[in-house]
């Protein structure tokens, strides 16, 4: 098996798998977490592509607040301490990627001759 083909299987595998999660948490898991879903079947299918992507999160979330443990004055409330250290990182490092980029010089190949582009011929019809 070749490096594609890996790739390739554990996409399926991923993808297989979340599936799966998406019938049982679509079906099942819904109602038990989300009281305004009760009912709400429409809908559901429209998720279904984005619950076989982040399934571990799904399963995740569905674990924390069937068991009783989501804080829910947490849920609302995001972790912004970070914010301030990636807004200042990030320009950073975009910068230094830019000037890293302006640096480095390539060589051409001293046995390889440019060629003169023409315009390409006109053609009568």
């Amino acid at each position: 098996m070749n490096e594609a083909e890996i790739i390739l299987t554990g996409l399926r595998a991923w993808l297989i798998t979340g599936a799966l999660v998406a019938a049982v948490f679509l079906t099942f898991g819904m109602d038990r977490i989300d009281e305004d879903a009760k009912g709400a079947y429409v809908f559901r299918p429209l998720l279904i592509p984005g619950v076989m992507v982040i399934w571990p999160l799904v399963l995740w979330r569905w674990f924390v607040c069937a068991g009783g443990r989501d804080v829910w004055q947490r849920r609302y409330d995001p972790p912004r301490k970070p914010h301030l250290a990636v807004g200042l990182i990030m320009p950073a490092g975009i910068a230094l990627i830019i000037l890293a980029g302006l640096t480095v010089r390539q060589t051409w190949p001293p046995d390889i001759a440019p060629e003169r582009l023409s315009a390409p011929a006109e053609v009568s019809q």
